[in-house]
């Protein structure tokens, strides 16, 4: 996760802001919005959201996934969101710019947890509190309110079902320095905080050697991005991936492609959400909405396969299973040292 560098680069990184700017909210009126625990709360919300009429949402969520939301959101409250889209670092780099610029044109924010961290880190987002915080795993509750986990990413290892059998799959990661799966292994560019968080839980000296060994014993195709991961697993170019979110792979399933996945325990959880501007320019309509993917939309992105930070749309799945959550403020302190090491166990020594 690059977010510091992400940071750095957005002081030198500027946008071209068209039209009048926008009127920002008074921090402390926008606190006590988003703070407020009155019964009458949403009804309050509806109120100043009805003048205000806008939303701008920054996320990186699937256009599909931001379709779903704004049409449930819209058709409930009569406003339609505007979502501006980009991979988490790209959010991250445009808020940190905007921010200090002096503009604060999102709303809300929805993105992983690291990047959202690290915006926390730039004293640009509100604490806030939620009726349905008490609807959510603990994971998803951050110590220091600012941002909150609506969806949880759970990596697994999606394998191509008809080119492996499941009684194959491996059940420790010692099992893959097995010759059989010598050029069959991707793994995403990214994933260095799935990465850190399994060497630490092998003990880092062992579980350095093991990725070591992998690379040096099967060879791992290195690509970029989990959607795109998936699908060549699908394709069978890459029979087998180490790591993509498993709503990647149910998805592909669930239109009939050839795979399945499997988990090495401890599964890794990543724990993704949503985050208040401190200065919104709609500052009643973000904490609707901000209560709003806490509750409705739980079940929308339930139903296109993710794990929701909700348990009363959890599909059970992590009852199941032993896990582990990445800590994102490991991530951003220990940042340069795991993509140190990512880069050079894997990426300098790609195969494809």
């Amino acid at each position: 996760m690059k977010a510091y560098r992400l940071i750095a680069a957005a002081l030198i990184f500027s946008f071209f802001l068209a039209g009048a700017t926008h009127a920002q909210s008074n921090p402390a009126a926008v606190a006590s919005l988003a703070l407020y625990k009155g019964s009458d709360r949403e009804q309050r919300l509806i109120q100043g959201a009805k003048q205000e009429g806008a939303l701008t949402v920054y996320t990186s969520l699937t256009v599909q996934d931001t379709i779903n939301l704004g049409n449930a959101f819209e058709k409930k409250y009569g406003i339609k969101p505007k979502f501006w889209r980009a991979s988490s670092e790209g959010v991250l780099q445009r808020i940190v710019s905007e921010a200090r610029a002096g503009h604060f044109d999102f709303d809300v924010v929805e993105s992983n947890g690291p990047e959202l961290e690290a915006l926390h880190r730039e004293q640009v987002l509100q604490k806030a509190w939620s009726p349905y915080d008490a609807d959510l795993v603990p994971q998803a509750i951050m110590p220091h309110g600012e941002w909150v986990g609506t969806r949880l990413n759970m990596f697994v290892q999606i394998y191509n079902t008809k080119l492996i059998k499941k009684e194959d799959l491996p059940k420790t990661y010692q099992d893959l320095l097995d010759p059989k799966w010598k050029g069959k292994i991707g793994i995403e560019a990214g994933d260095v905080d799935w990465f850190g968080t399994v060497v630490k839980d092998m003990g880092e000296e062992k579980g350095l050697k093991f990725f070591r060994d992998l690379v040096a014993a099967d060879g791992v195709s290195v690509r970029k991005g989990h959607t795109l991961l998936a699908g060549l697993t699908a394709s069978g170019e890459v029979p087998f991936s180490l790591a993509v979110y498993n709503h990647n792979a149910d998805q592909l399933k669930a239109k009939g492609a050839p795979v399945d996945w499997g988990v090495i325990q401890p599964a890794i959880v990543r724990a993704n959400g949503a985050g208040i501007s401190k200065k919104p320019a709609h500052p009643n309509t973000a904490v609707l909405f901000y209560d709003f993917m806490l509750s409705d939309a739980q079940a929308i992105l339930a139903k296109n396969e993710y794990l929701t930070a909700s348990r009363k749309t959890s599909s059970g799945i992590l009852d199941k299973l032993q896990l582990k959550f990445v800590d994102p403020v490991t991530v951003l302190d220990q940042s340069a040292k795991w993509e140190k090491l990512f880069t050079e166990i894997f990426t300098e020594h790609q195969t494809h």
